[in-house]
């Protein structure tokens, strides 16, 4: 009476939680990690594993939850009720003074319930079977004594055949999907499922991906009930009425699939999405869909791992999961969208995802067929943002035209010690040479040391730089603006490390929340606008990572923006910030479209938007020059053709 849908209890109800019972009784395995979302089953699997171990073969096991509270009031319960319902267990459990909270005594073996928080509980008594429920919930170091996944395995050691099974939902964390052949259909054409791709662990918060990563990796994947082809099913798969409501989401709420593009509703009693679970396998990259059929060509692996995604879940409807979503982002707090997505879905959450900026293969659709440290005549201004790091410096050259509209130049990591001069000095060489004739105009450098941050450099060392090079590079802070001034300069006087007397250095005191916001809004243009954001034809993925490894939230209550880390590295985003400030420095964005570099005798310009704004004036040739009669822009534009091939003066 206290299940979700009463009556026998039925395993096939989620048979996406049949194959890690299945793995865990198989022998081959020495742990099985679960990662789904909530109300998807896993509490009773975990109590099926506990009654199959006792009735068939009983030995020790020890079931650890999250805290002493959910031990208490939600499983022990559920524990003692499962014993007393099975008529096998319920004629060896003993009862009386023996019987306890946290020890359960069935077959003559012990059943210990403990909690994550415990580090005494998790070292006490040896265990053939452990199960670790809501892993993701529980602290990294219990105590000093180390993590609850280490204390449990090393409970096990003394049984050769010992399992630990992990299940849990899953937390913070950024990774992205991979499409992989997992076989050929009748006419010989490839088929293909989309997997989550292997993350990088730095960038993964959740404990309980880090698992799953480490293991086989299986997917649960469901046959499409128009075209029958297999898809896994994930969150952007979940569809909507468009400007719905979150009650009308919950009405018009179905699934997309991917490969025919037709809709899926789940039927008014669940009845479609019943028939694809009954037909769902659970499949591992590199098998095709026939060895998931038959369980066959395995990866080679200790652990076995399984995703399976809460869209599948019987207990809860696709409205329902749409309806959460939306009342989540509608209300724009990142703790409740977190609940959303890891607790509806089982799927990482990260800031920033469900929001408008283009992920990294996206921006990468920003590339022209200019080559790095190619100069176009749509170029006016050159600048230079310089991120300072305590084994290198990273660096980006950029070139603004019209309107702020920009294209990446060149960019780059200097390796070396920067509280030594040859890193500097390789640096003074790239700012300082030529590109195609043209001279970088600005140059800003962070400053921002830190002692917190370890990777970080010297704030002497770009000080005396910034002084041997006062005409052309600028060190710059960052500090909230007050007063709407993103961009301020003034004199401060430094004393360089080993010297006694001072010299005066202007340092640039940037608004980071303006110059960040600014490139993102950048990235967003759309192509061939006023103010778009270009790439050199060699960009690449980790220039394209870092640009987009922070979001802008503003969390309720709260009038300033917070800048939260996606990913690991920013340098490449710390150094766009930079030149955005150096651009703005130059008034790029006041720079009227239409303007153009000359250089020998060519005149006519290159353009690299292929559907110029028809609205706008064709520029005349230069043998046939408006008066400024004509053209109230003429004396503006003939000031930037007189740039010649030394770069403006």
């Amino acid at each position: 009476h206290t299940a979700g849908i009463p009556g026998p209890r039925d395993p096939h109800l989620t048979p996406y939680m049949v194959p890690l019972a299945l793995a865990v009784n198989s022998g081959r395995y020495e742990r099985a990690v679960g990662a789904t979302s909530a109300q998807s089953g896993k509490t009773d699997t975990a109590l099926d594993l506990i009654g199959h171990r006792l009735d068939q073969r009983p030995a020790p096991i020890l079931f650890v939850g999250p805290t002493s509270d959910f031990i208490r009031d939600q499983f022990e319960p559920r524990l003692t009720a499962m014993i007393e319902a099975c008529q096998t267990l319920n004629v060896k459990f003993l009862r009386g003074k023996k019987e306890k909270k946290n020890i359960k005594i069935v077959a003559g073996v012990p059943v210990r319930l403990a909690s994550g928080a415990s580090s005494a509980a998790l070292k006490s008594d040896p265990a053939a079977l452990s199960l670790i429920d809501e892993y993701d919930e529980m602290a990294a170091n219990i105590r000093g004594q180390g993590d609850s996944l280490g204390l449990v395995e090393a409970r096990g050691d003394t049984y050769a055949d010992s399992i630990t099974v992990v299940t849990s939902t899953t937390s913070k964390g950024v990774v992205e999907t991979e499409v992989l052949v997992v076989g050929v259909d009748e006419e010989g054409n490839d088929v293909t499922l989309e997997f989550w791709a292997v993350g990088d662990v730095t960038e993964i918060e959740s404990p309980i991906w880090r698992l799953f990563q480490e293991g086989t990796r299986h997917h649960w994947a469901w046959p499409c009930p128009h075209c029958d082809e297999y898809f896994i099913p994930m969150r952007k798969h979940l569809s909507w009425q468009k400007g719905a409501t979150p009650a009308q989401a919950r009405k018009t709420a179905h699934l997309n699939c991917p490969n025919c593009g037709c809709e899926i509703h789940e039927g008014e009693k669940g009845e479609v999405k019943a028939a694809m679970n009954a037909k769902g396998i659970m499949i591992a990259p590199g098998q095709t869909i026939e060895d998931a059929k038959r369980n066959e060509n395995v990866p080679e692996n200790t652990t076995y791992s399984q995703w399976n995604s809460g869209l599948c879940s019987p207990f809860v409807t696709w409205g329902q999961r749409a309806e959460r979503l939306l009342k989540a982002e509608m209300s724009g707090e990142e703790d409740k969208i977190q609940t959303a997505v890891n607790a509806n879905f089982g799927e990482m959450y990260s800031p920033g995802l469900s929001g408008d900026l283009p992920d990294w293969k996206a921006l990468l659709e920003h590339k022209t067929h200019h080559e790095p440290g190619e100069i176009h005549r749509e170029m006016l201004r050159i600048v230079m943002g310089v991120d300072v790091q305590k084994r290198g410096l990273y660096f980006v050259i950029r070139g603004f035209g019209g309107r702020g509209t920009s294209w990446l130049i060149q960019n780059g990591y200097l390796m070396g010690e920067t509280v030594k001069d040859k890193v500097w000095d390789d640096l003074a060489q790239i700012m300082l040479t030529p590109i195609d004739g043209i001279h970088i105009e600005k140059v800003c450098v962070d400053a921002g040391y830190r002692p917190d941050k370890p990777n970080s450099g010297s704030i002497h060392r770009v000080y005396d730089f910034a002084r041997q090079y006062s005409f052309l590079v600028s060190p710059c802070k960052t500090k909230s603006a007050s007063g709407g001034k993103p961009f301020s300069v003034s004199k401060i006087e430094v004393k360089p490390d080993g010297k006694q007397r001072p010299f005066s250095v202007s340092l640039v005191t940037l608004d980071p929340d303006y110059f960040k916001s600014l490139v993102q809004t950048r990235i967003k243009t759309p192509l061939g606008r006023p103010g778009a954001f270009y790439l050199h034809n060699e960009a690449d993925e980790e220039y394209a990572r870092q640009v987009l490894s922070e979001v802008r939230i503003i969390k309720p209550g709260s009038t300033r923006p917070e800048w939260k880390p996606v990913r690991r590295d920013n340098h490449y985003f710390d150094c766009e910030a930079l030149c955005a400030a150096g651009g703005y420095s130059l008034n790029v964005q006041a720079l009227p479209e239409g303007i153009y570099r000359e250089w020998g005798g060519d005149t006519q310009p290159e353009r690299i938007e292929e559907k110029p704004n028809e609205d706008e004036p064709e520029t005349p040739p230069d043998n046939q020059p408006q008066t400024s009669e004509e053209d109230p822009l003429a004396s503006i534009r003939n000031k930037f053709r007189s740039f010649g091939s030394g770069g403006p003066r």
